[in-house]
C-alpha cells in the first residue's frame, strides 16, 4: 500500500487531493512541519529535501507533489487521471502538470514578495504573463484539457486554490474563480480539505 507523507496547512493538500480522487487504499503518513518532524533522519531517507508531500510505494520513494501526481496517475490507471501513452492530449497533459510547479507557484511567490525579476533570466517568464496563459486556458474549461479531469488539474487547482482563494496573493479572475469552484465541488477535493483541516 502506498503510503503518503503529508503535513496540514501545505503543499501536501495536492497529493492529499489526488490520492483521494484514485480511489485506491493508501496510508497517510502525518509528518508534521511545525514541529520538525521533517527533519528526522528517518524522513530524510525518503526525502532529502526535508519538505512534504513525499511517497513510499513499496521500495519507490519520491517526492514533489506534481512528481508524486505523475507518478500516482500511472499506477491507477482505472482512475483515468492521465492520458495514455499515445493519446496526444498526454504533451498537454505534462505540459500543465509541471507548469504549476514551473510556473504557477514562482510567480505567485514574484506577486506575494514583490520581487523584480527579469522576465528572460526568469525560467517562469513573467507572472503576469503566467496568469495571463492560464486564463485563457482556463476560459476554455471545464478542466485544463477540456471535458477531461487530469492529475494536472489537482496540480493547477490546488496551486490556484491556494494562491487566489485561501491567500489571496493573486488577483482573482472570473475564470478562476468558475475553475476553482468546479474543484471545490469534486468530493475528493472535499474529502482532502476536510482530512487536511484535521
Amino acid at each position: 500500500m502506498m503510503q503518503l507523507y503529508w503535513s496540514p496547512r501545505s503543499r501536501s493538500f495536492t497529493a492529499l487531493w489526488l490520492m483521494e480522487e484514485t480511489g485506491a487504499p493508501y496510508e497517510r503518513v502525518l509528518t508534521d512541519i511545525s514541529t520538525g518532524a521533517q527533519k528526522k533522519a528517518e524522513y530524510l531517507a525518503i526525502n532529502p529535501m526535508g519538505k512534504v508531500p513525499a511517497l513510499k510505494d513499496g521500495e519507490a520513494t519520491l517526492a514533489e507533489a506534481a512528481a508524486i501526481c505523475a507518478y500516482v496517475a500511472e499506477r491507477c490507471p482505472d482512475a483515468k487521471l492521465a492520458p495514455p501513452l499515445g493519446d496526444p492530449l498526454r504533451a498537454k497533459y505534462l505540459y500543465w502538470l509541471f507548469f504549476a510547479p514551473g510556473c504557477v507557484e514562482p510567480a505567485m511567490v514574484q506577486i506575494a514578495t514583490k520581487i523584480e525579476m527579469n522576465p528572460v533570466a526568469a525560467g517562469w517568464g513573467e507572472a503576469q504573463r503566467v496568469f495571463d496563459v492560464l486564463d485563457v486556458a482556463l476560459a476554455k474549461g471545464p478542466w485544463i484539457l477540456g471535458e477531461n479531469f487530469s492529475a494536472a488539474d489537482v496540480a493547477i487547482g490546488s496551486a490556484l486554490n491556494f494562491s487566489v482563494r485561501l491567500f489571496k496573493m493573486v488577483p482573482s479572475r472570473p475564470s478562476f474563480d468558475a475553475y476553482i469552484g468546479r474543484c471545490m465541488a469534486r468530493p475528493a477535493f472535499q474529502r482532502a480539505e476536510k482530512i487536511a483541516a484535521g
